[in-house]
């Protein structure tokens, strides 16, 4: 098989639920148990971060890998999902995998592999887990894919546990308030290992504090120990998210400056920082502020606040949930625009109606369906939006829907693409 043959191979096994959705949920580990079994539990080989949470370990995860490349260590990297490449998924140093080793890892274990039947997601985490032995890298950072409790990278042993925040999505799997959610991803802490949870939150702190306990796991909380001030937007041409940082009220780092410039940007950092202190290597002072500086050229992340053009001004951002809607509509209004136009998709198992209620009423809307079995009908997407008072039109495609927002919009007006990871992939 070539490269395009093995990814349809992994693609059909069994439904990928970020195309499909619940058809590919899987309610236990016993296939991704049995799979590393077959490649002797490659994950033991190397150090590992875990990060779960709802919002913001994509970008944790980033700035991590960033900060620890700088300071000379080989970093493999496993997030999801990809926006463009399958390969985004599983990086070392931010040099994606090879697709001769995506083809020679189904060719391997294809045979093997039949009996058990793994998903997309429980092939391509193992692939990952191999791959960083294989590579014999110094720390892989590891990104659940949804939850924690059952999600296929729950089978790690990692040095620490990472939970940024917790919000409402996959209510359908994950529960529908913040404490069950909390408790899904609280799965991830393991015995003895220190945990760090990104944003202290008062509805599901004790949920932490008590899975810590049981498993006299050391816990942290980021935000509770380190603090930004002075935020703000340096430069002109070349934007940077600037800050000073404190430790417990001391200056630890002043002026640190991020590549990616949204303002929800500063949690991830304190979290990223939190976990580093946890972490035994020397590290180098200068290691955080180039990392953190060069985050996406030494990692490739995308779909985060992301500039692609300048007139009109034209961002897009994966944001999906509420709390991430939320973020974007503040840097929405924090850019100056005259009129904003909105291109907009999302999936049909999102709470589509309260994200609705979130959306500026003044924005011109473009209502699209990105090219995927899980999209939410344009014309569906219509009807939701104009019962919250939203106005716009109803477009077969992303690629239409942008075109006409760009056709419309004039140079100082603001078109913003999001709504759906799925949305921006098809614009990038």
């Amino acid at each position: 098989m070539n490269y395009h043959q093995t990814l349809d191979y992994m693609f059909s096994q069994l439904p990928m639920f970020q195309r499909v959705g619940q058809a590919a949920y899987k309610a236990n580990l016993n296939n991704t148990i049995a799979i590393c079994k077959i490649l002797d539990n490659p994950y033991n080989n190397y150090p590992s971060i875990h990060i779960a949470g709802t919002n913001g370990k994509g970008s944790t995860s980033h700035f991590l890998a960033s900060i620890l490349q700088s300071n000379g260590l080989k970093v493999g990297l496993y997030t999801s999902p990809h926006l463009k490449d399958f390969r985004e998924r599983i990086k070392i140093n931010g040099r994606k995998i090879l697709r001769s080793e995506v083809i020679k890892f189904i060719a391997t274990y294809k045979t093997a592999f039949q009996e058990i039947k793994p998903s997309f997601f429980e092939m391509t985490a193992a692939l990952a887990f191999k791959y960083f032995s294989d590579e014999k890298v110094d720390i892989a950072i590891i990104e659940t894919g949804m939850g924690g409790r059952l999600d296929s990278t729950n089978v790690i042993n990692p040095i620490v546990s990472v939970i940024t925040n917790i919000g409402l999505d996959h209510t359908q799997f994950l529960g529908n308030t913040l404490q069950e959610i909390a408790a899904e991803k609280a799965a991830i802490i393991k015995l003895e290992i220190p945990v760090v949870i990104g944003e202290e939150q008062s509805s599901v702190k004790n949920i932490f504090i008590d899975e810590a306990k049981k498993n006299n796991s050391p816990l942290y909380f980021a935000d509770s120990n380190y603090k930004a001030k002075n935020i703000r937007i340096t430069g002109n041409v070349v934007q940077r998210l600037s800050m000073d940082i404190y430790k417990n009220d001391q200056l630890i780092l002043k002026n640190l400056k991020s590549e990616l410039t949204a303002g929800y940007q500063v949690k991830n950092i304190i979290c990223a920082l939190q976990v580093l202190e946890l972490l035994n290597y020397n590290l180098w002072e200068m290691s955080i502020f180039h990392g953190i500086s060069t985050v996406v050229r030494r990692t490739g992340i995308n779909g985060r606040w992301q500039i692609i053009a300048r007139s009109p001004l034209t961002i897009c951002d994966i944001a999906h949930n509420s709390d991430g809607i939320k973020n974007v509509i503040q840097l929405i209004q924090n850019t100056p625009h005259n009129q904003l136009h909105f291109v907009y998709g999302t999936v049909k198992d999102k709470s589509t109606s309260g994200i609705m209620k979130l959306l500026p009423k003044d924005a011109i809307y473009y209502f699209c369906k990105a090219d995927i079995p899980r999209a939410l009908d344009q014309h569906q997407l219509f009807k939701l939006a104009s019962s919250s008072g939203l106005k716009g039109e109803a477009y077969p495609s992303v690629e239409d829907a942008l075109n006409s927002a760009r056709s419309r919009a004039k140079k100082d007006d603001l078109i913003f693409i999001g709504g759906s990871t799925f949305v921006v992939a098809e614009i990038l």
